[in-house]
């Protein structure tokens, strides 16, 4: 194994943040383009109605996500603090416990989900012209959940191990089998949505089967630990669950905000707009997942670099890691908002036939809904700060704000009073009004 050789208690800040950004940026954005490319294909090969079904599906998928990084974000933030004060025991132990609560929650999670699909896809918002396509996305997609969440706990475990680069071949071989499978499925085997859906779920079985691989095999520090099967034990490792959920709590209701945020779209587009408003606020959803990428690089890389630095008490190597990180965020979010502007119509057309209605909506709607990328970057920045200082109250606490108590009062209001661009306008205005709170409260 070629490692990064990272000594993140002594090395240069610009080049550790560096070391670690860019493997991780690189692998976010293969992400993105997985996204992308699934939209295009689903959208062209399809139609607008499967482009919105799967938006319909979309919140449940962020809940698998959402628990995969609470509980990387969590085991990574202690296993830091673990690591730096010398105990790598301790820290495998959390790393274990850690992938053996997921095997837990989603054996739940996928039982739940099959037993009440039908219920919980109207609760996102389904429509009865949606139903039987979301229902065939759904139920194809169930059996990579499992799998995702390995992929989702290991690419944080992986890089506090010192192995960045790897981190990122994993993603971006799973984002690549899963381009190339959703175009062979739905073009070549006119499989339609079931074989997109087909698709996903053998992409996170590899990344998962990878992520198992490189810790029973090539993991530096970074082992599995045989847990004792006594009471004791058990008592410890739900003790330890607890705080690992707790300290990435906030990371989890960023993607349940997500979820809030496609939903309460789905209802209040499909009022307003029909079945074409989903289907243009859906090419909108499908973009904002290279907006949280960007900004998710920055927050990830600097969490192992923040946590160690904290957990050994450096608190002048944590301000910097912090200051780097912000710019950093302000350059990528304003970067999507400028590309949101200008190219509209282009990133329109990836999702849309151009002589649809949904394809006019999404043109008029996107560069109001690019907005928000500046202040959202900056938010998850700040927001994975106070997540690696285990102030876990606070960065949930901004979570709930930008994802619910701003977000919805948002949706309901905007657009009665300024009409249809309200719509778009409710995720821009509620990250600034959180991150006007943050800046206040930050410089108390």
């Amino acid at each position: 194994m070629n490692r990064d050789n990272l000594d993140f208690g002594n090395g240069k800040i610009g080049r550790l943040f560096r070391t670690m950004f860019f493997p991780t940026l690189i692998a976010m954005v293969f992400n993105s383009l997985l996204n992308i490319c699934d939209g295009m294909f689903v959208g062209h090969g399809v139609g607008p109605d499967a482009l919105a079904a799967i938006n319909i599906v979309a919140p449940m998928f962020l809940l698998t996500t959402g628990v995969g990084l609470m509980f990387g974000i969590g085991s990574s933030v202690i296993a830091s603090i673990q690591l730096a004060e010398g105990n790598v025991k301790s820290a495998r132990i959390i790393m274990t416990q850690a992938f053996i609560a997921g095997a837990v929650i989603f054996s739940i999670i996928i039982a739940m989900t099959a037993l009440f699909t039908k219920p919980l896809l109207y609760l996102a918002g389904c429509s009865e012209a949606l139903e039987g396509l979301a229902t065939d996305y759904l139920l194809w997609l169930l059996p990579g959940f499992f799998f995702f969440y390995i992929q989702c706990v290991g690419m944080m475990l992986i890089r506090l191990d010192g192995s960045p680069k790897m981190a990122m071949a994993i993603q971006i071989t799973s984002a690549v089998l899963n381009i190339f499978l959703d175009w062979l499925m739905v073009f070549p085997l006119g499989m339609g949505i079931a074989g997109a859906s087909i698709a996903t779920s053998i992409s996170c079985i590899v990344g998962g089967i990878l992520v198992l691989t490189y810790f029973l095999k090539f993991s530096s520090t970074l082992k599995f630990y045989r847990l004792k099967a006594s009471r004791k034990s058990l008592l410890l490792t739900i003790r330890n669950v607890g705080y690992m959920a707790k300290i990435g709590f906030a990371t989890f209701v960023t993607e349940l905000a997500i979820g809030v945020m496609i939903v309460t779209g789905n209802y209040v587009f499909i009022s307003r707009l029909g079945e074409n408003g989903v289907a243009a606020y859906s090419v909108g959803c499908y973009l904002f997942p290279l907006i949280f990428s960007l900004s998710n690089a920055v927050a990830q890389s600097a969490q192992p670099i923040i946590s160690f630095n904290y957990g050994a008490g450096k608190r002048n190597r944590v301000g910097q890691t912090l200051r780097l990180s912000l710019i950093t965020g302000a350059i990528c979010g304003t970067a999507v908002t400028v590309v949101m502007w200008l190219g509209a119509p282009l990133l329109a057309a990836i999702f849309l036939p151009s002589d649809t209605t949904a394809f006019g909506l999404a043109v008029h709607g996107l560069p109001l809904f690019g907005l928000s990328s500046l202040f959202f970057s900056l938010n998850i920045v700040m927001i994975g700060y106070y997540q690696s200082v285990e102030q876990a109250a606070r960065s949930t606490l901004y979570t709930i704000m930008r994802g619910i108590i701003f977000l919805i009062p948002a949706f309901i209001f905007l657009p009665a009073a300024i009409g249809n661009d309200g719509l778009w306008l409710a995720i821009p205005a509620a990250e600034l009004l959180t991150l006007i709170t943050i800046a206040i409260t930050f410089r108390r």
